[in-house]
């Protein structure tokens, strides 16, 4: 069992910054993943960034650029700095991380969200 706990969400206007925090416990040891996802009112949950093992890293289209993903790995935390943030951004945040199950099966984890609200 996994457990997720997310911080860092707030209100700030177009253009600032933010700084989620994902902090992970429990049976952590065999996650082979970690990311963050968004969902928009109406829309699907779509990735925003993950980050694989040790370093590699992946970025939706929309956020390149402005987004940055990293983990401590330490701290066992993933950290999502949010920079150039537009109204568009605004969405609940989840942490997600993955676990390998059998053969391609693979068991997803979810944190409980924090709101996320760029003003223009």
């Amino acid at each position: 069992q996994v457990q997720l706990v997310e911080s860092g969400g707030g209100l700030v206007q177009a253009g600032g910054s933010l700084r989620l925090s994902c902090a992970a416990s429990g049976s952590i040891g065999s996650i082979n993943s970690m990311g963050w996802y968004r969902q928009a009112p109406g829309k699907q949950r779509e990735l925003v960034a993950v980050i694989i093992s040790g370093d590699r890293v992946n970025y939706a289209d929309s956020v390149k650029g402005r987004f940055t993903i990293s983990r401590d790995n330490d701290k066992n935390t993933v950290y999502l700095q949010m920079n150039g943030l537009k109204p568009e951004d605004t969405a609940v945040y989840y942490c997600n991380a993955v676990k390998p199950a059998y053969k391609n099966t693979y068991i997803n984890y979810w944190g409980q969200g924090t709101q996320v609200t760029v003003s223009s």
